[in-house]
């Protein structure tokens, strides 16, 4: 345990922050999956995060916890979750800011809420709005870099400081954030005017599609590749003969071959095993080089 962990521990009770010992990691993930880190903590202001940031020998920021798959082991430092103590959303015309804890469900139905018109494709998605800004996540025709205008983060130095669209180098599945230390504490999306009953139409069929396209119903942590150029990841996997294909309790879904789930008893090493069988297996009968998509986080 670093030597930290005392020191984070009385950071929290001096904001009041809720805070876990070797907390089970596969308890706060959407693939169910990962050992014990060693303490997790829950910031309720940003003036918390950044004192824990300035304290932290060795920390991971966790939202959602999609698109992540964390080792058997566990993780050795402090996970910092961004939930609902951090998940102010406000309106101002036809802007959302959005706290980096708020859920992207939310954040779509608040707009829908107001007949703000732009972020349907987002709503479906199981990620919190630091998450989804990171990874400039996206589906069905749109990304976070549509949408997005400036983003409010911590440096390096412990510095608040706020990034206009131009500063931001959103691309496919990356941005800035992805490439530097900063963390994301609010984003602030430009949206529109609509038709309040368009955009629950646009968004129920969204769902709709999800539902009936995505394995839903097991553990995953959504989409396991990255698109590949000229085709679709689920394609060539599926034209490898892959669909169904299983190491442990991990397995490639029958609905959706870009889909690795958790039957129900996978360990981290299942999921590793099967993503580096399906990279092999699709070179080997395709040609194409798929890169993962999920964030592999070691011991």
């Amino acid at each position: 345990m670093p030597d930290s962990t005392k020191a984070l521990q009385e950071i929290s009770l001096k904001y009041g922050c809720k805070y876990l010992i070797n907390e089970p990691l596969k308890e706060h993930t959407t693939f169910k999956i990962g050992g014990p880190c060693d303490i997790m903590i829950f910031p309720n202001s940003v003036e918390s995060l950044k004192e824990l940031l300035q304290e932290a020998d060795r920390y991971m920021i966790l939202g959602n916890g999609s698109n992540v798959l964390f080792s058997d082991n566990g993780y050795r430092g402090a996970i910092f979750v961004l939930g609902s103590d951090m998940s102010d959303i406000t309106i101002d015309g036809e802007y959302i800011i959005a706290s980096a804890g708020s859920s992207l469900v939310k954040v779509c139905k608040t707009a829908l809420d107001s007949s703000l018109t732009g972020l349907e494709f987002a709503y479906g998605i199981p990620g919190s709005v630091g998450g989804a800004v990171f990874m400039n996540a996206g589906a069905y025709g749109g990304e976070m870099k549509d949408v997005v205008t400036e983003v409010t983060c911590i440096n390096q130095s412990g510095e608040i400081v706020t990034y206009s669209s131009d500063f931001l180098d959103f691309s496919y599945r990356s941005s800035r954030f992805t490439k530097s230390d900063e963390v994301i504490i609010s984003a602030k999306f430009k949206l529109s005017q609509g038709d309040k009953s368009s955009i629950k139409a646009r968004m129920d069929e969204l769902i709709a599609r999800r539902k009936s396209r995505q394995p839903l119903e097991y553990p995953s942590a959504g989409s396991t590749f990255k698109r590949p150029e000229g085709t679709y990841a689920g394609l060539v996997i599926e034209e490898s003969g892959l669909k169904g294909y299983s190491i442990g309790g991990a397995k490639v879904s029958d609905k959706h071959a870009n889909f690795v789930i958790n039957t129900g008893n996978a360990t981290a090493q299942d999921v590793m095993n099967l993503i580096s069988h399906i990279k092999k297996t699709v070179s080997e009968k395709t040609g194409y080089s798929l890169e993962c998509e999920v964030k592999l986080i070691e011991e």
